[in-house]
């Protein structure tokens, strides 16, 4: 039997996570607000469900690939609209059975394609990459519930992974935030876990360092900053860019 590869194994944790999470909600849990605006606890489930079949029939070249999906809509927030009211009035348990279909469906069609297999999300990233984006969305999505139903929030080492993207996608971030990068500046990331193990990412001569927990990065690179201020610490103008702006998701 070929061993999984590290990133659907990080993957397939991280969707264990959510479906416990969701086991422990009670019924009314699902119709209060989440920590996103304007979302309940279900249009989060009602999304990741909506997007893990339009994942799965990229990875097959099914009717709702990404490019088809998302052309229908004037805008990619009309999309991700769509996709959560196809859960208004289902239950909590055909939400979570729907949610649940879809994402074994890409686990299995992940798993059949190598590392660099280029998957044709966006614009476009190797399905080793792909992987690591459907965690990074589970995350998120999952933590938008953790906070808002006050749970505690776990740093599972799968988060590295959620650190990497948020760093790799930055020039996207800047683009799509119209903030033009400092010339000849790169940056590097010095984070350290809960249980005092260090991470760095990018390059070690790097002009701008951002120094700090690994869960307020990862909070940082997807927009999920709450309450108490990022405890991140800035030096250089990317990485006070990097701070403002980082966003590891379309």
């Amino acid at each position: 039997m070929t061993p999984e590869r590290p990133e659907a194994a990080d993957l397939a944790g991280e969707q264990r996570d959510f479906a416990a999470l969701l086991a422990t909600l009670g019924e009314p849990d699902w119709r209060r607000p989440s920590a996103a605006a304007g979302w309940t606890v279900a249009d989060q489930v009602a999304h990741l469900a909506d997007t893990e079949e339009v994942a799965a029939d990229t990875l097959a070249g099914g009717p709702r690939a990404f490019a088809e999906a998302v052309s229908a809509y004037a805008t990619a927030e009309d999309f991700t609209a769509a996709g959560c009211r196809r859960g208004e009035g289902l239950p909590p348990g055909e939400l979570a059975a729907w949610w649940d279909r879809a994402a074994a469906r890409t686990r299995r069609l992940l798993a059949e394609r190598a590392p660099e297999d280029r998957v044709a999300w966006g614009f476009g990233m190797t399905s080793k990459t792909f992987a690591t984006a459907r965690l990074m969305e589970h995350w998120a999505h999952g933590l938008d519930i953790r906070d808002a139903l006050d749970l505690p929030v776990e740093e599972p080492a799968r988060l590295r992974g959620i650190a990497a993207l948020g760093h790799a996608t930055l020039r996207y971030a800047l683009a799509r935030a119209r903030v033009r990068p400092p010339q000849g500046r790169t940056l590097r990331l010095e984070l350290t876990a809960r249980n005092g193990t260090g991470l760095s990412i990018g390059p070690p001569d790097a002009s701008d360092v951002l120094h700090g927990p690994l869960l307020d990065w990862c909070r940082a690179a997807t927009r999920r900053v709450r309450g108490a201020p990022l405890a991140l610490q800035a030096d250089g103008p990317l990485a006070e860019l990097a701070l403002l702006h980082a966003r590891a998701y379309l």
